[in-house]
């Protein structure tokens, strides 16, 4: 098996354990308990399914808690048009970067543990870095290798601001000696994912600008190699088990299959399709590789879990996987003003982006706001000043026609609206 991973990484070894449970929500309420109108949160599961009413979304899944309490979860349309089959509550979902605040909740397990330093020399755990070279080009345009300025360390590594690149994202001459270095063959471990990473330039010099890269999968080389354990079992017994996220994994057993919604794209006629091509990866099959990056599938209701604990200071449900300053740690920006933001009004923490201004993000987002999403769709955000956690599912790309229907409608945006004018206390 071969596939060159276009977006986020679509990759990943650990099966969904089907011995722990049934996935536990958290507790339910009515919305006007925890300061927001029914009526008015209403609006968000309206909107959603218009969108899959108007053509413009297969299916949706959406949830909203705030206070440590469920007060909107709602499905929509189909996860399988073909099959005719409904979108349900316990679909499964191809998350994709949504992976990386896990993998970088991994990294801080072990930062507690003493296993590692932000400003340690990322060379100091993968030998195989210690000679990076960083891509130029001289007068004539031909590339040279330059010396690191300084080098690439930990804190780079986790913010995107180590100089690497994703290899699809850009296009830069980096990102495509990447693409022919097959580094996100399916087939490869994350060892041999390493190896041939070592062999390529840096794209930039470490500390000079925010890039979206592949530095979550070599975090999740890091996990592997500091805890001594695979790391999918590291993310299995140390935080899957832990917080009952009973249907995330790194592939779908056969016996969860029929609940993976199908991943679509928008044909030249601009309806909706079957994703097409490497991006649309074969979840049901064990790859070698275990992409912290993008590798994981879940629910709504694991990733909830997931962000619960973080809002929560690191603790859920009497776990406690790490402490409320290292969480703070996480959703701190280390971006200066003059990098590259993710995207308007935001900066980037560790593995995970943060709002730094509301006005220029062209929304409400209370102050700590962190957030990020998956190539398919779906998204979170954690408010810690509104004590508010959303999380949306979709599996949706733009596809060849998507100019016919205006674009993968902003179901980012048009949730931030929905939900922040409905609370009303």
């Amino acid at each position: 098996m071969r596939a060159l991973l276009i977006v986020l990484l679509l990759t990943g070894t650990l099966a969904l354990g089907p011995a722990r449970g049934l996935g536990q929500t958290l507790p339910a309420a009515k919305p006007e308990s925890v300061g927001m109108s029914a009526e008015r949160l209403a609006r968000l599961a309206d909107g959603m399914k218009s969108l899959v009413e108007q053509g413009r979304l297969a299916g949706v899944v959406t949830m909203v808690a705030r206070h440590g309490k469920v007060v909107e979860f709602e499905a929509a349309g189909k996860r399988s048009i073909a099959a005719d089959l409904p979108m349900q509550k316990d679909s499964i979902f191809r998350i994709y970067s949504m992976s990386k605040p896990i993998t970088g909740v991994a990294m801080m397990m072990l930062f507690e543990e003493g296993k590692w330093q932000l400003n340690d020399p990322v060379a100091k755990y993968v030998p195989e870095f210690a000679d990076l070279k960083v891509y130029g080009t001289d007068a004539g345009g031909n590339m040279v290798l330059k010396e690191q300025t300084h080098a690439l360390t930990m804190r780079e590594l986790m913010s995107h601001t180590g100089g690497f690149t994703y290899g699809y994202f850009s296009n830069t001459p980096v990102d495509k000696l990447q693409r022919d270095a097959d580094l996100l063959n399916t087939d490869n471990t994350l060892d041999e994912f390493i190896k041939r990473l070592a062999k390529l330039p840096l794209n930039a010099q470490p500390g000079s600008d925010w890039h979206y890269s592949i530095s979550s999968d070599v975090q999740g080389y890091i996990v592997q190699k500091l805890s001594g354990m695979p790391f999918e079992q590291f993310l299995e017994q140390r935080i899957f088990k832990p917080l009952n996220m009973v249907d995330t994994g790194f592939f779908v057993p056969a016996g969860k299959l029929k609940r993976l919604a199908e991943f679509y794209e928008y044909g030249a006629d601009g309806r909706l399709q079957v994703a097409r091509g490497p991006i649309n990866h074969n979840f049901a099959v064990r790859p070698a590789l275990s992409s912290g990056g993008g590798g994981l599938v879940s629910t709504a209701t694991d990733y909830q879990r997931f962000c619960q604990m973080l809002l929560n200071g690191g603790k859920l449900d009497g776990v406690r996987l790490l402490s409320p300053r290292t969480v703070e740690l996480m959703r701190t920006n280390v971006l200066s003003p003059a990098m590259t933001a993710p995207s308007p009004g935001a900066g980037f923490g560790l593995d995970v982006a943060v709002y730094t201004d509301a006005v220029a993000a062209g929304g409400y987002y209370g102050k700590g706001t962190f957030y990020w999403g998956g190539a398919a769709g779906t998204w979170f955000w954690i408010d810690p000043t509104e004590d508010l956690i959303v999380i949306g599912m979709i599996q949706q790309i733009a596809g060849t026609g998507a100019a016919a229907v205006g674009g993968v409608p902003d179901v980012r945006g048009l949730s931030h609206t929905y939900v922040y004018q409905a609370l009303v206390n």
